[in-house]
């Protein structure tokens, strides 16, 4: 993978070495955080792989940094007048776990709904009426979600705001103790840039729905963007299977009309694939 910038430039990311002497794991520590800090987050949409990479590397931070916070040595470093700047900077990582819960649970409903939609199309093929009441359950669920998506974004946003004040704060207590909290800040500000490139994955496309349903999706659903590559380009997995649940929504009010029902189940089976290695990787977080 390609080093880049940091995930998020409005996030004071410092450069920071862990004394070998406070835990054997530290050198562990700072490989992971510069593997993380050179993650991917500019492309366009964001695949799943690449997020999926993310999410894998920020759970063994988080299980490195564990250990090295509970280790004899680090908890030795810290007086117990001093155990409150750590307590702070963990308890900062609160928000964190609220998104991440959040999250967890709309892969999962999602992963219901199509899952259900696969069964309906195997066992009836697109023009039953029921599959258009499964479609219409999982565009419901979708306006569900992106409620759900503004909520934890702004969580994010105020996380954020907590990492930047633990940075100033961290500066008074001494330096031997600060290098603990600040790799405790600094996972959390990469795990906010990882989370919000989650969060956006979720949320896409953005969709300005009319009252027929699915108003941009409609217009490139016209010009054939179902069975063109073009629709991958544009779309991560999540909009693919909108513009498809969209081509059969149209399709079956034209009686003589033909859907594509494999193509329909290959973008299905894709996102079912995604949301699978979600769930895991956020298994491993939360």
């Amino acid at each position: 993978m390609a080093s880049l910038s940091p995930p998020n430039p409005a996030l004071p990311v410092r450069s920071i070495s862990l004394p070998s002497r406070l835990h054997p794991n530290s050198v562990k520590v700072e490989a992971q955080l510069t593997k993380l800090k050179s993650w991917d987050s500019s492309a366009n949409p964001l695949k799943a792989e690449t997020i999926q990479t993310g999410l894998t590397k920020l759970a063994e931070l988080f299980n490195s940094i564990q250990d090295l916070v509970h280790s004899p040595l680090t908890q030795q470093a810290f007086h117990p007048h001093h155990s409150s700047q750590v307590d702070e900077a963990i308890e900062g990582s609160v928000g964190l776990l609220d998104v991440c819960g959040t999250v967890r649970d709309l892969f999962m409903a999602m992963k219901e709904h199509v899952q259900g939609m696969q069964s309906l199309l195997r066992r009836r093929g697109a023009r039953d009426s029921s599959i258009e009441s499964s479609i219409l359950a999982y565009v419901s669920f979708r306006k569900k979600t992106k409620k759900e998506i503004a909520k934890s974004i702004r969580t994010l946003k105020r996380t954020e705001t907590n990492v930047n004040g633990s940075y100033r704060r961290s500066t008074v207590v001494e330096a031997q103790q600060s290098y603990v909290i600040e790799v405790i800040n600094e996972a959390r500000a990469i795990a906010i840039s990882i989370f919000r490139s989650l969060v956006s994955f979720l949320s896409m496309p953005e969709v300005e729905r009319d009252a027929g349903g699915w108003s941009m999706i409609s217009k490139l659903t016209r010009v054939g963007m179902l069975a063109s590559d073009k629709g991958q380009k544009t779309f991560n997995e999540v909009g693919n299977v909108d513009v498809a649940l969209c081509s059969i929504q149209g399709q079956v009010r034209k009686k003589d009309a033909k859907v594509d029902v494999q193509e329909v189940q290959r973008r299905l089976e894709k996102l079912d694939e995604c949301t699978n290695g979600f769930n895991a990787n956020l298994d491993c977080i939360f």
